[in-house]
């Protein structure tokens, strides 16, 4: 538990990938129950927890231009890639896992 709260790059990628799930339940089970079986049961409980979720992507990803000195571009592709199913986990392999780890501050 330590590791993830001292590693921007850990909380970075659980953040990332939770997200990224919470989107494609939303997206891929969700919205066709919704819309094709008449059940809004999925939406009404997965809408408000992606939107939790993404709102502390977007903080995390925030930091981590902060604490790693990204550009402004990358800091763009990594949001942007938040609005497209699937686009945390390539944020997630094209960029953050590739992170230095941050020395340890006292």
């Amino acid at each position: 538990m330590n590791t993830f709260i001292n590693s921007p790059k850990i909380r970075l990628r659980v953040v990332g990938i939770t997200e990224g799930v919470s989107l494609l339940i939303l997206v891929l089970v969700g919205v066709p129950l919704k819309h094709m079986a008449n059940y809004p049961n999925v939406v009404q409980l997965m809408g408000p927890i992606h939107g939790l979720l993404f709102v502390l992507y977007v903080l995390t990803i925030i930091q981590a231009k902060t604490e790693y000195d990204w550009p402004l571009g990358k800091t763009l592709l990594a949001i942007l890639a938040s609005f497209i199913p699937g686009g945390t986990f390539y944020a997630d392999y094209t960029i953050f896992r590739h992170l230095r780890a941050l020395p340890e501050q006292p």
